[in-house]
């Protein structure tokens, strides 16, 4: 048997998806395909490719899971791309997203040899992409939660990079000796619970997304935090943050004893990561 040609399955996909209000529902189509057949994702419009045997019923599950539960493409095939990296991804921690990446290019600028940790680690990205572009800077990561620890140390194993990770309440119980903090915390307003999209609300962990009333909870007590570290050597600090919270977050950076505080802008041109110096 020929099976399907991989355009057809592809076109029948995309029509499921789109269907179900996603928003892109061609490049997850493709996405679906390239992971059930095992091929990079280019292949699948260059070559003559089919779908078929237990390939089918394999793709057949995936769109299922993406159009029905509206569960993230990066759980579904179980990876994501991060600057440089190819991390595992699951439901133990949020998925990568591209602005985080603006954290990573902050502490690029850290001097030789910095320590440095990445509060609210979560898959290890942030902390993993710094280890492996900077190996001069001494790195751990940091989180309140056991699952997504496990997640990062395998991620740390697979790709061969030496970071330690550690559970802890922000930098409660973190030793001194820290030349540099970068976090991505929960900044989510419980308000706008109803305005997140399914994949987010549905399958991304709560407990790293929400932080109060305004969403800054989180922030303001690791500003607390870093205040009472004043003078135990951590000089620089970057954050990220939820669109319209800049202000907020460089003010508290700034009661945190950080004098110099700037914005970093994504790529839509929103204020996204505030650093701050001292």
């Amino acid at each position: 048997m020929s099976g399907t040609a991989a355009r057809d399955a592809l076109d029948s996909a995309r029509i499921a998806i789109a269907a179900a209000g996603c928003e892109t529902p061609r490049l997850d189509a493709e996405l679906l395909l390239a992971h059930v057949l095992g091929v990079e994702r280019e292949r699948l419009l260059l070559d003559d490719l089919s779908v078929r045997g237990p390939a089918v019923r394999a793709f057949q599950d995936a769109v299922r899971r993406r159009a029905v539960l509206r569960e993230p493409v990066a759980y579904i095939v179980g990876r994501r791309g991060f600057r440089r990296l190819e991390l595992a991804c699951d439901p133990r921690a949020l998925i990568p997203r591209p602005e985080t990446e603006l954290l990573v290019e902050a502490a690029l600028e850290l001097p030789h040899g910095a320590r440095v940790l990445d509060v609210g680690t979560g898959s290890g990205a942030v902390a993993l992409a710094l280890a492996d572009e900077r190996p001069d800077l001494e790195v751990r990561g940091s989180d309140s939660s056991v699952p997504a620890l496990a997640l990062a140390r395998e991620n740390a194993g697979r790709l061969g990079l030496d970071v330690g990770f550690l559970e802890a309440d922000l930098l409660a119980g973190v030793p001194n000796g820290l030349d540099a903090v970068v976090a991505n915390l929960p900044y989510v307003a419980l308000g706008e619970r109803d305005s997140l999209a399914p994949e987010i609300l549905r399958h991304e962990p709560a407990e790293a997304l929400f932080a109060g009333a305004d969403g800054l909870d989180a922030i303001r007590a690791l500003a607390a935090q870093l205040a009472q570290r004043a003078h135990a050597g951590v000089r620089f600090v970057a954050v990220e943050h939820g669109a319209g919270q800049a202000r907020a977050v460089r003010e508290l950076l700034q009661e945190a004893g950080f004098g110099i505080v700037q914005s970093i802008r994504d790529l839509a041109g929103i204020e996204r990561v505030a650093k701050g110096a001292r």
